[in-house]
């Protein structure tokens, strides 16, 4: 997290969901996810809250040290891996 502005009390923070789906279900989640944070996309100006989103390879997330392995078990049991 990036540091906490001493006068507001605001910082960054981070929310990561992990999904086990094709990167076109990826991509329709992430969709519904901007749309949920910003109901007028053709607003002027900046969002009221400002965010980032960004859909992450498989392969980028296993180099980050962030494994899912509980997802990838549940996968398994469920015979979608």
């Amino acid at each position: 997290m990036a540091p906490t502005n001493p006068v507001n009390g605001k910082g960054t923070y981070e929310i990561r969901i992990g999904l086990w789906v094709t990167r076109e279900q990826a991509l329709e989640v992430k969709e519904r996810l901007m749309k949920a944070l910003c109901r007028e996309p053709e607003h002027e100006g900046p969002c009221e809250i400002p965010w980032s989103s960004a859909v992450l390879e498989p392969q980028v997330v296993d180099e980050g040290g962030d494994h899912y392995e509980e997802l990838v078990t549940q996968a398994r049991i469920e015979g979608s891996y």
